[in-house]
């Protein structure tokens, strides 16, 4: 009686379908949104997990919308991958730069052909994307074409690419729709783009004016400079990437006017005109204007996507935050049972990999029985501006935040190749030690193959390392990475004790 009982109240909970039971649904998963996140998710649940997954997703392409997306998501076709193509071909300007000093009689800058640049890019992240489609058909994944919403916490209505609509259901409901690029309310922002946008320019801007200091803005700034562009970085900060360490903050301001790009920091643009000849001019409340522009591009953030279109979460008695995120527990369950969501559609951590881990943690708490934590602490990242950041761990701020008295090390210093072709940067490399437990708790660094490096230190900080260990190990000479095993004097002890 007990058993018939439960039964009965789970049948008449907010968002449970009378129609069905979780015995009677179709599928044991249906994931809606087929970026990394989702992707993993469902893959690992059909072969992992051996269960039977339904996953929705918009037809491809390389410009999101309402009834656009395509398999791979934001990081494969408009995000991380397209970018770092980008980055890659807008680097070679300073390889070129740098050549004559080691003797290479290049006597004037290559061209850059951007059309054939997008051509290849489009090329590769639709390949990506069929590659993605490959490995759900792999594991038996079934691929369904259209836009999916919450009907109830075991429904979901599936908007087909034909006008018509479906339902189908499952043990477990998985969102893993990622974001959407934000623009600021200003006058004349519909003259705007966004990195979607950004990315499938037919041809490269001779004047471009970037928005925002985040990680995409520098990035998106440190392409186009380098790909021949007269670019503008704007900024209401003092320094940009805030968030970041300090020191890295400088050294990022510091190389981005070294680099060519005009930097107005401490500006917040107040509206945008279009001119009768088609080019746009960006008004700031500094009462600085920048005219003849061809390109302005708004990096002014990222929201959580759960309105493109949108998903009914209202309606199931799904919460969200104050920011409009899907509000979830530690083994990202929403507030309705058999409801889950991982990625950005969270705003935990909004990185690709980490989205990848929240999927495989899901997929063992929800349908393998092991109860499985997404763990966040000491994420590597990067940041792919000229020349890059590496991170992981704690800022020197954060650090002090949380009451730790600890040691600096900072090595700034011209790296080797620098010497040779005169090129006016330095690296720096920065490395936090809590006083009282030895340990590493924050690696930085702005320089070459920073993000090849930090990956490895990522590994380090998560085994525990201290600094005594980091000094026992033999260093990799000449190399930029020794540095971060011979640095053996503090710059600096900060925190609350601070002075003994």
């Amino acid at each position: 009686m007990q058993a018939l009982a439960r039964v009965a109240r789970s049948l008449h909970r907010p968002g449970f379908s009378r129609a069905m039971t979780t015995a009677t649904a179709e599928y044991d998963l249906v994931t809606i949104g087929g970026g990394s996140g989702g992707v993993r998710a469902s893959r690992f649940a059909a072969t992992n997990a051996g269960a039977k997954v339904a996953i929705i997703e918009m037809p491809y392409n390389a410009v999101s919308s309402s009834t656009a997306g395509g398999f791979g998501g934001t990081c494969v076709i408009r995000g991380c991958v397209p970018k770092k193509l980008f980055v890659y071909a807008s680097h070679f300007r300073e390889e070129f730069e740098d050549c004559k000093g080691f003797g290479w009689g290049l006597e004037s800058m290559p061209p850059l052909d951007w059309g054939k640049m997008q051509q290849n890019k489009t090329k590769e992240i639709e390949r990506l994307n069929g590659i993605y489609e490959k490995m759900l058909s792999g594991a038996g994944v079934t691929m369904l074409r259209g836009s999916g919403s919450l009907v109830d916490a075991h429904t979901v209505k599936v908007d087909h690419l034909d006008g018509t609509s479906t339902n189908v259901t499952a043990k477990n409901i998985l969102i893993a729709t990622g974001g959407t690029a934000v623009k600021l309310d200003i006058p004349g922002a519909e003259y705007g783009i966004t990195s979607d946008e950004a990315l499938c320019l037919e041809s490269l801007p001779k004047k471009v004016v970037v928005i925002g200091g985040g990680y995409i803005a520098v990035e998106f700034a440190g392409i186009f400079n380098g790909s021949g562009s007269e670019t503008h970085i704007v900024f209401r900060q003092p320094a940009p990437l805030r968030g970041f360490d300090e020191d890295v903050r400088n050294v990022v301001h510091e190389n981005l006017g070294k680099r060519g790009i005009n930097v107005h920091n401490k500006a917040n643009p107040t509206k945008i005109e279009k001119g009768a000849d088609g080019l746009f001019t960006l008004f700031m409340d500094t009462g600085v204007e920048i005219s003849d522009v061809d390109v302005v591009m708004f990096a002014t953030g990222r929201k959580p996507n759960t309105h493109r279109p949108d998903l009914n979460l209202a309606g199931v008695g799904v919460e969200l935050t104050k920011g409009g995120a899907i509000k979830v527990d530690d083994f990202s369950k929403t507030t309705v049972d058999g409801v889950w969501a991982i990625g950005d559609v969270t705003d935990r951590v909004n990185l690709t990999p980490v989205a990848l881990m929240e999927g495989s943690a899901f997929v063992a708490t929800a349908l393998q029985n092991n109860a499985v934590r997404p763990d966040y602490q000491y994420i590597p990242s990067a940041v792919f501006c000229q020349p890059p950041v590496g991170s992981v761990g704690l800022s020197e701020q954060e650090a002090i935040k949380q009451g730790m008295t600890c040691d600096i090390y900072i090595a700034s210093f011209k790296p080797m190749k620098g010497t040779v072709s005169g090129r006016d940067e330095k690296c720096m490399m920065k490395c936090i030690v809590e006083v009282a437990t030895n340990k590493v708790v924050g690696m930085h660094m702005v320089g070459a193959d920073s993000a090849e490096i930090m990956q490895g230190m990522g590994v380090a900080l998560k085994c525990g390392c201290t600094k005594q260990q980091l000094d026992s190990t033999v260093g990799i000479h000449p190399s930029t990475a020794e540095e971060f095993v011979t640095m053996r004097t503090a710059t600096r002890r900060v925190g609350p004790n601070s002075a003994l």
